[in-house]
């Protein structure tokens, strides 16, 4: 984030295109612009829904209200002016020319806040990648030294290579090489993937819209102390702990990026390895926030990019992984609304609970472990008594329901045992016995 931007007061406008259908309505998206600003430390002097009915090709706005805009600035000593839509690049060029002011779209904010929360090298990869996108449709906005001619190359010489073509050229190449750098990312990840897939340990991916709550939960789950803030996009990187569960000895919890509605196409694109942890998930833990008013539309968004990701069906919103409805922030709703849902979440299979407070761990603790369980099915093995190794193991990974003498046998003294497996945790005992 640029010192001009940081801690600067800002103007957010939210344009309500009559011509356009959106899934929240504007106060909501307003005040999600709003919690986008805040996460990149700027301090709103003022914020506003403009009405659009007809789109301008030069300013988004009508020129009336661009002259409202221009005087919100100088009424609110506005340093930057937020739009909470898309912007052409000439849009934004003109708007700054009328305005005075460094103006910046939804999709330039959102990608200040990823540059800034991005912590790994992979996430760092992706967002300079998406950063480079974005900035490739944009280098009109470099002004005169883009139309400045370098030398011409070969023999014949002629014009020679714009500077806007240099920078073009430029781009590509550092894109085509972040790619390729994503590329091993990727299929590093697919190796730890495939490495998980083969250990005993069942994996459960926390999904959600971003300020959910999906990272409070986790911290409250694993103990650790990833960061967890009242804001959107808190934490952008996925992180792993090991937990255990009722019926479950260890199980890895996996936290995940926060959905939002109109992620920028580059950063759907760019994030896209990062979700790919949920698709090899035994269970998905869709967190969310029931104390926000649009917790329906939100659903919404987030089943609609895990049917993108292709676990569940988009007609259906059920898939092979099974889903668990958390319903977070129980703490924040009046105690009428919170009977309601507390009726309604036992009808539906959800648990209602809050991350923040602890209420309603246990039963969220017990649900999972059931459902991670559900699946178990009872098998007998008889081993030799002298076989330590997949005795311990099956002790260690499965629920021992018995065990009995089974005579002697070709490696001595053999004993039963019956234990009950998940298909998981059978596919590697098999492994073990290979």
């Amino acid at each position: 984030m640029d010192e001009v931007t940081r801690g600067a007061r800002a103007l957010v406008l939210c344009p309500d295109i009559r011509s356009f259908t959106y899934d929240l309505d504007a106060r909501e998206r307003l005040e999600e612009a709003e919690g986008l600003a805040l996460a990149i430390g700027v301090v709103i002097a003022h914020s506003e829904i403009l009405p659009v009915r007809q789109m301008q090709p030069n300013t988004l706005f009508g020129s009336g209200q661009v002259q409202r805009i221009a005087d919100w600035c100088e009424l609110y000593e506005a340093e930057l002016v937020i739009v909470d839509g898309a912007l052409t690049a000439i849009q934004q060029r003109n708007l700054e020319e009328k305005l005075k002011r460094k103006v910046i779209d939804r999709t330039g904010l959102i990608l200040e806040i990823f540059g800034e929360r991005a912590a790994t090298a992979e996430g760092r990869l992706q967002v300079e990648l998406a950063h480079l996108d974005y900035q490739q449709s944009r280098l009109v906005r470099s002004w005169t030294h883009l139309e400045r001619q370098r030398g011409g190359f070969g023999f014949l010489g002629g014009p020679g290579e714009t500077q806007i073509e240099a920078d073009r050229r430029m781009i590509n190449q550092r894109m085509a090489r972040l790619r390729r750098e994503l590329e091993q990312v990727r299929k590093t990840r697919a190796l730890h993937r495939e490495r998980r897939g083969r250990a005993p340990w069942p994996v459960i991916a926390l999904v959600g819209y971003t300020n959910a709550g999906k990272s409070t939960l986790f911290n409250r789950l694993t103990g650790a102390d990833v960061m967890a803030e009242d804001l959107l996009f808190a934490t952008l990187d996925p992180t792993m702990r090991a937990i255990a569960l009722p019926g479950v000895e260890k199980a890895i919890l996996s936290d995940t990026v926060g959905f939002i509605s109109d992620l920028p196409t580059q950063l759907v694109a760019a994030f896209r390895a990062t979700l790919e942890e949920v698709t090899g998930a035994d269970l998905i833990c869709h967190v969310r926030d029931m104390a926000n008013p649009a917790h329906a539309a939100q659903k919404k968004q987030v089943m609609e990019v895990l049917g993108d990701l292709g676990v569940v069906d988009p007609e259906t919103g059920t898939g092979e992984i099974p889903i668990l409805e958390v319903w977070n922030k129980a703490d924040l709703l009046p105690p009428e609304r919170r009977g309601e849902l507390a009726d309604a979440a036992e009808a539906h299979g959800a648990v209602l609970m809050s991350a923040a407070s602890g209420e309603g761990m246990d039963a969220l603790e017990e649900r999972i472990g059931a459902m991670l369980t559900a699946r178990a099915k009872e098998v007998t093995f008889t081993l030799p008594v002298s076989d330590g190794r997949r005795m311990a193991w099956l002790h260690a990974h499965g629920d021992v329901l018995g065990e009995e003498d089974a005579g002697e046998g070709e490696d001595g003294p053999m004993k039963r045992v019956t234990v009950r497996l998940n298909p998981k945790e059978l596919g590697q005992y098999e492994t073990l016995e290979g």
